[in-house]
């Protein structure tokens, strides 16, 4: 997973997959927020537009008691 912030654009992407792998279709999940998803329809992603609004506070979490898959 890989997490990228453009504050010129205020624009959150969280990376699931590699960040060269392309988008095949984009779905609207709430107003703001996008998934992103290959040919397999497989998750590559979410952007979160206006991220400094719709996140407002500090996220923390902890991925070291999270099972990844492969």
């Amino acid at each position: 997973m890989k997490i990228e912030y453009d504050g010129k654009r205020d624009l959150l992407y969280i990376y699931f997959q590699s960040s060269d792998k392309k988008s095949a279709k984009t779905m609207i999940i709430v107003p703001g927020v996008n998934a992103d998803f290959d040919k397999e329809n497989k998750l590559v992603g979410l952007e979160i537009l206006d991220a400094s609004e719709m996140i407002e506070e500090t996220i923390e979490f902890d991925l070291s008691q999270m099972k990844m898959t492969a």
